[in-house]
């Protein structure tokens, strides 16, 4: 996908089904600025309803809110792209999904709605308007990979293949997006879950800052096809993962 790095927006949209945004419901928007910028290198400005938008050299990356709602849970949500958000939520609810909240216009930056998959795994759809999403991917400090933790993957694989046909399957598809039994790495009672997965040059060192600024480790590294992954929580409690690859 072509960027245009002056604006710091992707020329053309991602196309459906591909992971285009990430963003951490937290219970304190500052310290997960000192926590992430410190990590990533990330550098903030405010954004629309008391977020912030998180920028890597210039270009948007990821973004932290407030939960609005103390019951809520400090989570990583990921998005993918669609040019039709609400014909999307309405085959996520034919195929067994559910519509948890439903299309909501981000002001002039695009259409959100937060669903779930049949096994409850929730994820995001964005439409976008003048925000297409990433303008930079799978660098260190940026987002690198989706990891659906499910009971069933090739229920998982039926759902999000006939969703997102053309992003998993489709010729010359290159996704960011897998799929996994949870009792690969969790426990077994762990529900079905995204991770999201950020790049790093250095697996142990990014361990080693993250335990310092005051996160901790879930899973040690390990690894994966798609590269060497640790699994660990920032400060607040929300899981993510770091990705070395290869």
């Amino acid at each position: 996908m072509a960027e245009n790095r002056a604006s710091g927006y992707a020329e053309d949209v991602y196309g459906e089904g591909v992971p285009c945004w990430v963003d951490a419901q937290l219970p304190d928007v500052e310290a997960g600025r000192r926590f992430y910028g410190e990590l990533f290198g990330w550098t903030f400005e405010e954004s629309h309803g008391g977020s912030v938008w998180a920028r890597l050299e210039g270009e948007p990356v990821a973004a932290l809110a407030r939960k609005a709602d103390g019951r809520l849970p400090t989570v990583w949500t990921v998005y993918f792209a669609t040019p039709d958000v609400e014909g999307l939520a309405d085959r996520v609810w034919a195929a067994g999904g559910q519509v948890v909240t439903a299309p909501l216009p981000v002001g002039d930056l695009g259409t959100a709605a937060l669903v779930t998959d049949p096994e409850g795994a929730v994820f995001g759809l964005w439409e976008p308007g003048t925000h297409t999403g990433f303008g930079t991917r799978h660098e260190p400090g940026t987002f690198a990979w989706a990891e659906l933790y499910a009971r069933d993957t090739e229920a998982a694989n039926t759902f999000y293949g006939g969703l997102f046909h053309e992003a998993l399957f489709g010729s010359g598809a290159r996704p960011d997006f897998g799929r996994a039994p949870v009792s690969d790495v969790f426990p077994a009672e762990m529900p079905p879950h995204f991770l999201v997965h950020f790049a790093v040059a250095d697996c142990a060192a990014a361990l080693g800052t993250v335990n310092r600024l005051g996160g901790r480790v879930q899973a040690p590294p390990f690894e994966t096809s798609y590269g060497r992954v640790a699994i660990v929580t920032d400060n607040q409690g929300a899981s993510f993962a770091l990705l070395e690859r290869g």
